[in-house]
């Protein structure tokens, strides 16, 4: 396998330091314990997060628990790295990066049946906080691998490319585009929504049918998320759940369009139509999609998760005490936005 390889080098701690009182939590949160596999291979992109892996030490810390690390060299094809792993016999994946890449490595885990272990060393992390993991222990992510504790949750796709978070038309989707999204996110996403919906712009052609059997031809957002996220207050821009089998749906119309503006709720499958090709953020990457059918779906249970035995193993939202389920909400009063 090419890349930059570190791991094998010693053994893993034959005690865990780790007390029951977590782990009973884990379990009454759907988490079981897990046999730690043979052959673990971590791959770590070292420009994401900027420099969150040198800054944490994860290349080091792999090798101290026994894990090869495979550091994504500049140029090369992280799929391919991947595949490699597999094929020389690789039992339990781990990334450390950004979410795309994580998409990308969680794919290849569900459809070859192994572990994935999520270490948060991206930017914002928004799976590893969905998923449960301590965003703050970049390192202690690593123990996932021997002392982990291991569930089932949903693979999303759109037109058979794999998503963890979301796929953003319209705004977003063009807003991610640009070169400076990436150190100046809420200046572009103002600029692009003004070059869009100004009297002069023009909106993506985007159109769908929403649950209610209402056609939606001018809109302004389209946020397709694997698991909806949570729409009540103070726990906006988090997803209480991973293993719905749903997608969420959040639309925004174009001002000008009659009432309502927007609409969100939840499906197992979703169409947009678009003319052309259509420019989409998916985990916050920036990807051009092809016309004329996009086609979202989720695949429920499809993806085995770990994580360390003394991560929270919940995300915010699902932490708080569940508010009224309610299947289709207006999104006026969601404070969360595209991630």
């Amino acid at each position: 396998m090419s890349g930059t390889a570190a791991g094998h080098d010693g053994d893993p701690p034959l005690t865990s330091p780790h007390q029951a009182l977590p782990e009973r939590r884990l379990t009454r949160l759907g988490w079981s314990p897990a046999a730690t596999p043979k052959e673990l291979v971590l791959f770590v992109n070292p420009r994401s997060g900027g420099g969150a892996a040198k800054r944490n030490g994860l290349v080091e810390g792999a090798r101290e628990r026994g894990i090869q690390a495979v550091v994504l060299d500049p140029g090369q094809s992280l799929a391919t790295l991947v595949d490699q792993a597999v094929a020389a016999g690789a039992d339990a994946l781990g990334m450390a990066g950004g979410d795309g890449s994580l998409a990308l490595v969680a794919a290849a885990a569900a459809t070859h049946g192994l572990p994935f272990i999520c270490v948060p060393a991206g930017t914002r992390n928004h799976f590893a906080l969905d998923l449960g993991v301590d965003r703050h222990d970049v390192a202690g992510a690593l123990d996932a691998f021997h002392h982990g504790f291991e569930r089932r949750i949903d693979l999303a796709e759109v037109n058979g490319r794999p998503f963890l978070n979301n796929v953003s038309l319209g705004i977003y989707g063009e807003a991610v585009r640009h070169p400076e999204y990436r150190d100046a996110k809420v200046r572009t996403l103002v600029e692009t929504a003004r070059h869009v919906l100004g009297p002069s712009g023009k909106t993506p052609a985007l159109r769908l049918v929403d649950d209610a059997g209402r056609e939606h031809a001018r809109l302004a957002v389209v946020l397709v998320s694997n698991n909806p996220y949570a729409t009540d207050r103070p726990v906006v821009g988090s997803r209480p759940s991973l293993d719905s089998g749903l997608l969420g749906i959040l639309i925004l119309d174009a001002p000008g369009d009659p009432p309502p503006p927007g609409r969100a709720w939840s499906a197992p499958d979703f169409e947009v139509s678009a003319p052309a090709t259509v420019a989409a953020g998916i985990d916050g990457e920036a990807v051009m999609l092809d016309a004329p059918l996009l086609r979202f779906t989720v695949r429920p249970s499809v993806l085995r998760v770990r994580i360390a035995s003394h991560h929270p193993g919940a995300s915010p939202s699902a932490r708080l005490p569940r508010a009224e389920s309610r299947r289709t909400t207006s999104p006026g009063d969601d404070r969360g936005g595209p991630r």
